[in-house]
């Protein structure tokens, strides 16, 4: 099960999930996608996040492209050292842009 807390900084949304990324979560952050899509700035950070499956790395890849599309900034910050090492090995740092996990 993910938590999803969102707060309000200076017009930007930083976003703290805690929790497994993975097929259960997919429907709790789908849902809050269009929460997302009014700020021109959104930081997701995965610093309580032990756990990413193929779901959930699909779900980040579509938000982060569909939140560029709408023109919202998306970065991801304080990633795990064994969940970037999965990130890594599946190049998604390439496929979503190198500037969105800072």
């Amino acid at each position: 099960m993910i938590t999803f807390l969102m707060n309000e900084v200076d017009g930007h949304l930083n976003v703290k999930l805690e929790g497994d990324l993975d097929i259960d979560a997919t429907e709790i952050i789908n849902e809050k996608i269009s929460i997302m899509e009014k700020y021109k700035a959104v930081n997701i950070n995965f610093a309580s996040v032990p756990f990413v499956d193929s779901s959930g790395i699909g779900l980040l890849v579509h938000l982060v492209q569909s939140m560029d599309e709408k023109g919202v900034k998306i970065t991801i910050s304080d990633v795990r050292e064994d969940v970037m090492a999965v990130f890594e090995l599946l190049q998604i740092p390439e496929i979503i842009g190198k500037d969105v996990i800072v």
